[in-house]
């Protein structure tokens, strides 16, 4: 039967132009046809079924063992951008929860005279992401920001990153379908959704160069609560990222 005949018999009342890059992409051959419409029916992101999801200026490997990489997290690569505008620097980059590793690669594949580190907790995650870093100059440590001796012997760093959990607990079942197929370790921020930026504002100062500088993204209306716990450790907001549908996305800290 002809294949863009059998994907429109499958799902007669989709419009999604997911269908389109079914039919275009050679990836998908005929006998996984129904299995990634029926994937797809139950709410399963392209991405995860594929195994890999387009991010900045590149193409990266995902699963089940790493949260997808989402648009909006591309404005903390542009904020980086806009405070280093010297792409020729030798910086030193380090990503707190690296999951897939997009955002060390991204920034990586920017800046040619940079080093990056990236650390996580989860072994699986730390698997995709040296798979996504593969000819970049980074090294990688299975480390839990929860554990207040997790930074020692990373050394300093001149720009740090982290996209941390920061979804309340209560929250997570009214999270959209595509979410539920992303690990819930990296979406889960405790009761209020600020565990993960308490354990970091006690820690990542340690671990910045002079001058500095520390970028987190946060949730919608977050960027109080998360001003207060940097500045109570020492650090000064320098500017807020909106995102692309104008929400506070990404907080720019020095200490």
């Amino acid at each position: 039967m002809d294949r863009k005949k059998r994907i429109q018999e499958l799902t007669p009342y989709t419009t999604s132009p997911e269908l389109e890059v079914l039919w275009y992409d050679t990836e998908v051959n005929p006998p996984k046809w129904d299995d990634f419409l029926v994937r797809r029916a139950k709410g399963e992101p392209y991405a995860k079924i594929m195994g890999h999801k387009g991010f900045w200026k590149g193409d990266f490997k995902v699963s089940p063992d790493v949260l997808d990489p989402r648009p909006d997290s591309e404005v903390l690569i542009e904020a980086v951008l806009k405070t280093f505008p010297d792409k020729n620097a030798p910086l030193k980059i380090l990503d707190i929860g690296t999951g897939s590793g997009c955002l060390l690669a991204s920034l990586l594949t920017e800046y040619r005279g940079a080093t990056g580190v990236g650390v996580d907790v989860s072994e699986q995650a730390l698997q995709i992401a040296k798979e996504n870093l593969k000819d970049l100059p980074t090294t990688l440590y299975q480390r839990d920001f929860y554990d207040p001796t997790w930074g020692h012997n990373l050394g300093r760093f001149d720009i740090i990153l982290s996209n941390p959990p920061y979804i309340k607990t209560a929250d997570l079942p009214e999270l959209d379908k595509g979410t539920h197929f992303d690990p819930v370790l990296a979406l889960d921020g405790g009761p209020d959704g600020l565990n993960a930026y308490r354990a970091l504002a006690h820690s990542v100062g340690a671990l910045l160069k002079a001058g500095g500088a520390l970028f987190l993204e946060i949730g919608q209306g977050q960027e109080q609560d998360v001003m207060t716990l940097f500045q109570k450790a020492g650090f000064s907001l320098q500017k807020i990222f909106p995102d692309y549908g104008g929400i506070n996305r990404i907080l720019f800290f020095q200490k």
